[in-house]
């Protein structure tokens, strides 16, 4: 859960951690913010290099960038894990264009 600064803590945290607050937002689970801060940086840049496909590099950041986000996702609890699961599908499905086209090519010579 996090704290009214922003800090990821345990769900039971009578205080925070990072930054010592004891006084948490009221009205929530245990004093503690519950909502979503925002989409995920890593998921847009995921999802965004998976549809664009930047000399196929892209489509490796994608993946890249989608593990990342959906990691950060888990803990810090933000919006995204969509965006981050297409820039992962999207880059597999580019890469695999990719050997296909470079079989094609080896085969023809």
């Amino acid at each position: 859960m996090l704290c009214t600064e922003g800090h990821n803590n345990t769900d039971n945290a009578q205080f925070c951690s990072s930054c010592g607050i004891d006084t948490f937002q009221p009205g929530t689970n245990n004093g503690l913010l519950t909502t979503h801060i925002g989409y995920n940086g890593f998921a847009i840049a995921s999802m965004v290099l998976g549809i664009i496909c930047v000399y196929w590099i892209g489509s490796i950041l994608a993946i890249i960038f989608g593990f990342v986000a959906r990691k950060q996702i888990k803990t810090t609890r933000q919006r995204g894990q969509g965006m981050a699961t297409a820039g992962i599908v999207l880059g597999i499905i580019w890469l695999a264009i990719l050997v296909v086209v470079l079989i094609v090519a080896a085969a023809h010579n």
